[in-house]
């Protein structure tokens, strides 16, 4: 009950107004020295000198292939990767307005092309490559050394290659939310192709990588902070370089066809399945439970915003909903191997109240025409998820690996939100302003009133 309400007040003061996480140094088992001495006249004689315990000394655990866990994984990919193309696709293309719904499908579908290849090149080595505390080494260049017998924990390495680049590919996608309806399609090629690589592999490295936030203890199961936080902040600064859309307050930009936009809602709800599920690298227990809880804040996010919005507007709207349940399934994130279900329905409630308060009363206060809410959705909801997981993160589910200082972990919670926002804000900024400089990032009036879909592809959707 502590934690709950801890919880609450915390919601209240910020909103109000690894395969999964570094793995601790491995525990030494007891070890025995023998000290052997032989004589002419007497026969070997062994002296043992134990630790103070009866357990004789481990055998070295060698790493061995887990057909199972393979499987799951091979399995979580394709559903991560369902999220983008067709799911964040769909989501974001029916709440454009009709003139833009195949130029902001082209976003998840050039994001998936583009980031593919900059992954294997160079994003995979700079995120998991042993180099320092801020960014991995280059020895895995086009995936160098990797070989087919090469393991992550019990899984191929080349599978978690490609299970990671189907997080690289959602994280750059969801920043298209921000820059909806104006963006020139090229500049927007050129931004992510850069962004991937400047920001997202060393805040991968960061957390997941062996870099400096995962030592100092930050949990973060399967991206608050990598995807969610980074791509929320990325958003709102690219919404502010870019500038409000022509007859933005003035002009209907009712979405064009909330169908769409809910079957897109529907396929992230399952695709998170392989999202969380998958980062526990196993079909274990730790997948199922991270499934359990994936669920259940999802559907308490989805009732919570409903409600809200009820309370607020007189109808619960079926954008609502289905917002709430991808502001649930945002939250959970980072929490979802570590919490129970009692956790887990806490956060998924307090994430739909706090998420709606981020695209609504915030979004106003922030005076940035964040499109599609990418902001409001990801950074808020990863903000709440990443704290609240220093709260409900339990010793039933982590075992001797749940923190035991509370304020502590909250601190490296905050610590790892703080550090992510200023890098991703600071970097995406900038390279904004470079390319701006260079290309252009803004299409020309006549071509925003005309439609992305005729002025920068030459089709239209009947």
């Amino acid at each position: 009950m502590k934690r709950i309400m801890m919880a609450f007040g915390l919601a209240g003061a910020l909103f109000g107004g690894s395969a999964t996480w570094a793995e601790e140094a491995s525990s030494v088992a007891p070890t025995s020295t023998s000290v052997t001495a032989s004589t002419t006249t007497a026969p070997v004689v062994t002296v043992q000198t134990a630790t103070p315990t009866t357990a004789p000394a481990a055998p070295v655990a060698t790493a061995k292939l887990d057909t199972g866990d393979t499987a799951w994984v091979l399995i979580s990919t394709a559903l991560v990767l369902m999220m983008t193309i067709p799911g964040l696709a769909l989501f974001y293309s029916g709440m454009v307005r009709k003139k833009n719904v195949l130029a902001t499908m082209a976003h998840s579908l050039i994001a998936t092309a583009v980031v593919s290849i900059v992954w294997v090149v160079i994003g995979y080595t700079l995120a998991f490559d042993s180099g320092n505390a801020f960014i991995g080494g280059l020895s895995k260049t086009m995936l160098s050394g990797i070989t087919l017998d090469a393991l992550q924990g019990t899984i191929p390495e080349i599978l978690f290659v490609i299970f990671q680049m189907t997080f690289a590919i959602i994280t750059v996608a969801i920043i298209s939310g921000s820059v909806a309806e104006r963006m020139k399609f090229g500049s927007f090629v050129t931004f992510i192709a850069i962004w991937v690589v400047v920001v997202y592999a060393p805040i991968t490295h960061w957390v997941w990588g062996g870099g400096w936030l995962g030592a100092d203890g930050a949990l973060d199961f399967a991206g608050g902070t990598v995807v969610h936080i980074n791509s929320g902040v990325a958003g709102l600064v690219a919404a502010y370089v870019l500038g409000k859309r022509v007859g933005l307050g003035k002009e209907s930009m009712a979405p064009h066809n909330l169908v769409l936009t809910v079957i897109g809602a529907s396929l992230l709800w399952v695709g998170w399945f392989g999202f969380n599920g998958g980062s526990a690298l196993g079909a274990n227990g730790a997948a199922g439970y991270a499934l359990v809880a994936t669920q259940v804040a999802a559907a308490a996010a989805a009732i919570s915003w409903g409600l809200v919005e009820k309370f607020v507007r007189g109808k619960a709207s079926i954008l609502g909903v289905a917002s709430g349940a991808v502001a649930g399934l945002v939250v959970i994130t980072p929490a979802a191997g570590f919490v129970t279900v009692g956790g887990s329905l806490v956060m998924g409630l307090i994430g739909g109240v706090v998420c709606f308060w981020g695209t609504t009363a915030l979004k106003r206060m922030l005076k940035a025409d964040d499109s599609l809410d990418a902001f409001g959705l990801h950074a808020v909801g990863g903000i709440a998820g990443a704290i609240l997981t220093g709260v409900f993160a339990s010793p039933f589910i982590m075992g001797d690996k749940a923190p035991t200082d509370l304020m502590h972990q909250l601190w490296v919670q905050v610590e790892g939100v703080l550090a992510t926002i200023v890098y991703s804000a600071v970097c995406t900024f900038v390279i904004l302003k470079v390319i701006d400089v260079m290309m252009g990032l803004r299409v020309s009036t006549d071509d925003e009133r005309m439609g992305l879909d005729l002025s920068q592809h030459g089709e239209r959707v009947e």
